[in-house]
């Protein structure tokens, strides 16, 4: 473990402050390891990832904060499984699929995250989500590892029962016969459609806020109060889609509560809806209640 490691360069906003501590493991066992070892010091534990669904407090986290390495961010196919480690980008993933020929795993060409971060968050785009594909994932808490199922981790829309301190070493995911070339089209089409309309180019967390309802996205309710473009401080919603904050340059994570906090008072204002923050805080974040 390294103590207070700036966590503003492993997220995709480049925001935020230091991590009292921080970990790389490359295996299960050091990952069960470090749990066991966080439990007996009273330590919380939080995950990376991609850092691209995270906001972390200007103040940085008083927490064990994971990357996961090594085997724990590999994929490889078995028969029609693509076995993943819970740190494996899903472009590897995807990469592994299409080089198998397996389909069915295309819509994480969009998610620019991890195996492990969909299954906690029950990531989706494009009309699929992690629990339609997802066979079943492995876990580690403070207690060891334990094997669940989509049914058991109570996946649905962005939600999974997982807490806290519980980390996906690994997710095994059952996919179809394609072939590589009908999965290449497939993500170009999504990623293209994705170029389209959110700011790809720009450093931004991913969606701000899930959507309340399939008839009002949350994109489409701050669009509609005018806020496109609205900036506080280096924060800035995106001209291009509404459900995303970018970092105009040096921005901090405060200025992005701010601007939340101003986007989700105008929403409930004007559609009386109570938008629900999509990206995870780490430290002692929170939006003012309404």
């Amino acid at each position: 473990m390294t103590e207070r490691v700036a966590l503003a360069r492993y997220t995709t906003i480049g925001t935020g402050g230091p991590a009292r501590w921080f970990a790389r493991p490359e295996t299960l066992d050091h990952l069960v390891a470090l749990l066991a070892d966080a439990r007996d010091r009273n330590l919380r534990v939080e995950v990376v990832g991609l850092g691209s669904n995270l906001l972390v407090h200007d103040d940085g986290v008083d927490a064990l904060v994971l990357k996961l390495g090594g085997e724990l961010a590999a994929a490889h196919v078995k028969g029609d499984v693509l076995v993943a480690g819970g740190g494996a980008p899903n472009a590897v993933c995807l990469h592994r699929a299409r080089a198998a020929g397996l389909g069915g795993f295309e819509f994480a060409s969009a998610i620019p995250g991890t195996a492990g971060g969909g299954v906690r968050m029950n990531a989706g785009a494009y009309g699929r989500e992690w629990r339609d594909v997802l066979v079943d994932a492995v876990v580690v808490g403070e207690n060891g590892p334990h094997t669940f199922t989509p049914e058991q981790l109570d996946l649905s829309y962005r939600h999974s029962a997982l807490g806290p301190g519980d980390v996906v070493a690994q997710a095994r995911f059952r996919l179809e016969p394609s072939t590589p070339e009908a999965v290449k089209a497939k993500v170009a089409e999504l990623l293209a459609q994705r170029k389209a309309t959110q700011p790809t180019n720009k450093r931004t967390f991913g969606s701000v806020f899930k959507n309340p309802s399939p008839e009002l996205g949350a994109g489409r309710a701050i669009e509609e109060c005018g806020l496109k473009g609205h900036q506080i401080g280096a924060a800035l919603i995106s001209p291009r889609h509404a459900n995303f904050i970018e970092n105009a340059g040096g921005a901090t994570s405060a200025d992005c509560i701010a601007l939340m906090a101003e986007a989700r008072r105008h929403v409930y204002e004007r559609f009386g809806v109570e938008l629900e923050h999509e990206v995870q805080f780490l430290g002692p974040l929170e939006l003012p209640p309404l």
